[in-house]
């Protein structure tokens, strides 16, 4: 299957040169382009991408923004959102893994692994390895969450699926899981369904964030 793609940034040249490279892949294929968030919006509720490649920095509506307001779209109609920045660490990619984004990728990144990411966030994957983003979520949480947040959501897990929970942001993998509660894989992964649809998260990005901010691990933990 063909994964579509929108193009958002502020700069003709990088979008051409994003749609170009994208393009040129067999499985891929650009869709639509926008400049600005105002018209990310409008055009992805048109054209129905599996993924947005999303600017932070934009003017009339900046990327975050856009961003939220197009993963609060009904689930199936929602798309995956790639957050594009020119930093790797920047307190904005914090945010956007909060609202839902699926990662993020530098724009001076490789071609290849451009592509690679598009068809990562495509498969319903986070881009990040969840050992990458348990290191990036601990600064930034440490920045800016002094005291964890109470949510009632976490009273609707069990002790095991909680335990899930921990453990998937301590960046371990199903497989891992698995090995550390004597459990089958797949049974782990229904605990990791469970607790994504109990929570409301996306993926494994989102229950680091969510895990950090509400005191089911801590930075130093």
């Amino acid at each position: 299957m063909t994964i579509t793609v929108v193009v958002v940034d502020d700069q003709a040249m990088v979008r051409q040169g994003l749609g170009a490279l994208l393009g040129a892949q067999p499985d891929i294929t650009v869709v639509g382009e926008a400049a600005d968030g105002v018209e990310a919006v409008r055009e992805v509720a048109r054209l129905r991408p599996d993924v947005v490649l999303m600017d932070v920095r934009m003017p009339n509506l900046n990327g975050l923004d856009a961003a939220a307001t197009i993963l609060a779209a009904p689930s199936p109609d929602r798309p995956r959102v790639l957050m594009l920045t020119t930093f790797d660490i920047d307190d904005y990619v914090y945010e956007a893994l909060r609202i839902g984004a699926s990662g993020f990728l530098l724009k001076d990144a490789p071609a290849e692994e451009l592509a690679r990411a598009v068809r990562v966030v495509a498969a319903g994957d986070a881009l990040l390895a969840p050992s990458i983003t348990r290191r990036f979520i601990a600064e930034a949480v440490k920045r800016h969450t002094t005291v964890p947040r109470a949510s009632a959501l976490l009273d609707d897990l069990t002790a095991r699926e909680l335990e899930v929970l921990g453990l998937v942001a301590g960046g371990l993998s199903n497989a891992e899981i698995a090995g550390r509660l004597f459990l089958a894989e797949q049974t782990v992964k229904t605990h990791v369904s469970r607790v994504f649809a109990k929570l409301s998260l996306r993926d494994r990005a989102q229950a680091v964030v969510f895990a950090y901010e509400h005191g089911v691990v801590t930075p130093g933990g």
